[in-house]
C-alpha cells in the first residue's frame, strides 16, 4: 500500500491546567471519525491510574534525550522540571491512513508546532473566569496550596499567548463546549476540497466562526480582567 495522498490536518488545543481540556478531547474523539490523537512522551511519573500508552508514554529522562538527539520530536519542552515532547511517527501514520491528527500540547509545544507547521489549526481552551479554574483545581486533585497558586499563576501566563490561537474556546458548560469543538473540526475539513465532510451538521461553520479569534473580543474581555490580563488591540 502506498502512502496515502492526503495531508493531515493538524489540531493543536492547548488549555490552562484545569480548564477541562482532557474531557473535551476525549469526547470529541469519540465522536469524530479518522482523527488520531498523539500521545505524548513524558518523564514525569504516572499519576493515579495512568497508564503507560494510554495518558502518556512515560520514559527515562535519559531516553528523552536520546529522542531529542535523534530527531524523533514534532517539539519538545520542559514544564514544571519534566520534559514533555510530540513524536514526528504519529504525523507520519495519520498521513499514510489518510486521517487527520489531533495534538494536545501546551503553549511552549504550540509555538514550536505553529513554526514548523504554519498551516496547523490551533485551539485555546479557557475557563469561563480564575475563580471558576481554582475552584476547579481544588475539586480535582488534592495538590497543596503553594501547587495550586503555581498553577493559577501559570494559566496568567498561557493565557497570555491566546492571540496566537486560531480559535478561543470557553468552556462553560461542557454540553456546548464539546459541541463547539465538534463544529471547529467539522468546519476546518470542509474547508479541504480533497476531504469534504459527510457528517457535518447544518449551522457547523457559524458556530465554528463564532470562536475565531477575530470575533470573540467582546466574550473575552471579563475572563481577561478576572485575570487582570489585557486584551489585545484589534481583538473583536
Amino acid at each position: 500500500m502506498s502512502s496515502s495522498p492526503h495531508k493531515p490536518l493538524v489540531y493543536i488545543i492547548s488549555a490552562p491546567s484545569g480548564s477541562g481540556k482532557s474531557t473535551l478531547v476525549n469526547e470529541l474523539l469519540k465522536s469524530v471519525r479518522d482523527l488520531d490523537f498523539s500521545i505524548s512522551y513524558t518523564t514525569r511519573a504516572p499519576r493515579g491510574s495512568e497508564q503507560n500508552g494510554r495518558q502518556y508514554f512515560f520514559v527515562s529522562r535519559s531516553e528523552f534525550e536520546k529522542m531529542v538527539r535523534d530527531g524523533e520530536f514534532l517539539e519538545h519542552a520542559e514544564v514544571f522540571g519534566n520534559y514533555y515532547g510530540t513524536a514526528r511517527r504519529f504525523l507520519r501514520d495519520a498521513e499514510y491512513k489518510g486521517h487527520d491528527l489531533l495534538l494536545d500540547i501546551d503553549v511552549q509545544g504550540a509555538e514550536q508546532i505553529q513554526r514548523k507547521l504554519p498551516e496547523a489549526i490551533s485551539i485555546f481552551i479557557l475557563p469561563p473566569d480564575r475563580k471558576t479554574l481554582e475552584e476547579r483545581l481544588r475539586r480535582r486533585s488534592e495538590d497543596r496550596e503553594d501547587v495550586i497558586q503555581r498553577r493559577l499563576l501559570t494559566a496568567s501566563r498561557e493565557i497570555q499567548n491566546y492571540g496566537r490561537y486560531n480559535y478561543i474556546l470557553i468552556n462553560d458548560r461542557l454540553p456546548e463546549s464539546i459541541e463547539v469543538l465538534r463544529a471547529i473540526v467539522w468546519s476546518e475539513r470542509g474547508h479541504r476540497a480533497d476531504r469534504p465532510s459527510t457528517d457535518e451538521p447544518t449551522g457547523t461553520m457559524a458556530i465554528a466562526d463564532r470562536c475565531r479569534l477575530a470575533n470573540i473580543g467582546e466574550r473575552l474581555k471579563p475572563i481577561l480582567a478576572s485575570f487582570e490580563l489585557p486584551v489585545e488591540s484589534g481583538t473583536g
